[in-house]
């Protein structure tokens, strides 16, 4: 689904493929920021000129949601947050994951975009979103907990693409528990 949002400082729109070398220069060649992903990092641009174009395609589905961030002041692409799935399908629970160029952490931007998804959804319609993170990613666990999260519990999560096992703490933000900022 093509959808734009906006907040104070930032700009949620759709991802181009044209998006590719900033997208790649900013976060997917970033092992600082990839070690918490479900994918590998990026070793060259066309490697996220794929990504980005299997991630196009998916836009004709109604359920698919996905937003690169860009600063308002300067168009500068920063980051990417998505509904990375629905638990119990499309009408059930989304499932928010995102990610943000290393240079921008600590700015508050995260939260905002976050915060602006959220808000989305739950206008949509849905009950709850479920957001994860890594037990060792302290500031996506902080980014939740400013939207309201409510720890739910830790469970173990397979990373196909990484071959690897990691421990996550699970929140849900609902419609009591939001926190607006």
């Amino acid at each position: 689904m093509l959808v734009t949002l906006g907040t104070r400082r930032l700009k949620l729109r759709p991802f181009r493929v044209s998006d590719a070398q900033a997208m790649f220069d900013g976060w997917a060649s970033d092992p600082e920021v990839t070690k918490f992903l479900t994918w590998c990092t990026h070793d060259s641009v066309e490697t996220t000129r794929q990504l980005l174009e299997k991630w196009v395609s998916e836009y004709k589905k109604p359920e698919r949601l996905n937003f690169a961030i860009e600063l308002k002041e300067t168009g500068e692409l920063i980051g990417g947050i998505d509904v990375v799935g629905y638990i119990d399908g499309p009408e059930g629970t989304p499932v928010i994951g995102y990610n943000l160029s290393s240079r921008h952490w600590n700015k508050g931007y995260m939260t905002e975009a976050c915060r602006c998804v959220v808000r989305y959804l739950l206008d949509r319609g849905y009950q709850k979103v479920r957001i994860d993170a890594m037990i060792n990613n302290a500031g996506s666990n902080r980014v939740i907990q400013k939207c309201g999260g409510i720890f739910q519990g830790k469970e173990e999560h397979h990373r196909p693409l990484k071959g690897d096992t990691v421990e996550i703490n699970c929140y849900l933000i609902t419609n009591d528990s939001f926190i607006q900022g």
